[in-house]
């Protein structure tokens, strides 16, 4: 184990023998560190903290601080990371409230950049992008492939679906679809069309793409057509696209309601 001797480790956290600690690094409280994992300089990682393998905690980011929300009352909550992450500099990354699952939970493979803050209850799937200063208020829920940019804040309880690229700045209020472009704020969030760009660079093939496109042109460009209908359009015409499926069930299970507009209307 590298531990630099003016780390602070609390001798209740268990460090893999790989772990690397940098310089003046505070691991504080019962938090569980994985195979490969680099702590760097002036980090703190605390609370009831888990993090995978390999992951890189930048200098100065604070991991597992307890959530800001007035009715927190100490309660003994988590926040779980996967592997392969990279949190960068000054990144801030709370643990639950009590009230849901008890649980913040980060995935693989994400790139958190410099002075991003991921609020309590948050759910962040797999090989996510969040550009620098990109806000999640709690209970923000983050499908795999998304992409923010930089200076986005998302309102609390909204989701964001796979493959989803939401411009910079932008300030988002409902739900976000899977596959779409997204940008602006409040009543001016308007959705541009698919991420073609984004689908064609992780591997998804044309013909899904394509599918994908004539399920946007149904739901969102067919003002003949109630969403209800465009709906039950797509279930009943492109059943067999995976995606188109995955569209729809996002629709059916929103709380908040999903972005509608387009940069057309």
């Amino acid at each position: 184990m590298n531990i630099h001797p003016t780390a602070v480790i609390d001798p209740r956290a268990q460090l893999d023998s790989s772990v690397i600690v940098e310089p003046y690094a505070v691991i504080d409280g019962p938090v569980k560190i994985g195979p490969e994992t680099r702590i760097c300089a002036h980090a703190v990682v605390s609370g009831h903290t888990t993090l995978g393998a390999r992951n890189t905690i930048g200098s100065f980011a604070t991991i597992g601080a307890p959530p800001q929300d007035i009715h927190y009352k100490d309660e003994p909550t988590e926040l779980i990371i996967g592997d392969g992450n990279q949190i960068r500099e000054y990144v801030s990354i709370h643990r639950a409230t009590a009230k849901a699952s008890g649980k913040t939970l980060i995935g693989d493979n994400n790139m958190i950049m410099a002075y991003c803050h991921i609020a309590h209850d948050c759910i962040i799937a797999d090989h996510v992008i969040m550009a620098n200063v990109a806000t999640l208020a709690g209970h923000v829920e983050i499908g795999s492939h998304a992409n923010l940019g930089g200076l986005v804040a998302v309102h609390q309880f909204c989701r964001i679906g796979d493959y989803a690229y939401i411009g910079g700045m932008s300030g988002i209020g409902l739900d976000v679809p899977p596959y779409v472009i997204m940008e602006g704020t409040r009543n001016q969030m308007r959705i541009a069309g698919i991420n073609k760009i984004g689908l064609r660079r992780a591997g998804m093939d044309r013909e899904t793409i394509k599918c994908l496109e004539e399920a946007f042109k149904i739901l969102f460009r067919s003002p003949e057509l109630l969403l209800k209908d465009s709906l039950a359009k797509l279930e009943e015409e492109m059943k067999d696209c995976i995606e188109v499926q995955l569209m729809v069930d996002f629709f059916h299970s929103s709380k908040r309601g999903v972005v509608k507009r387009t940069i057309d209307d």
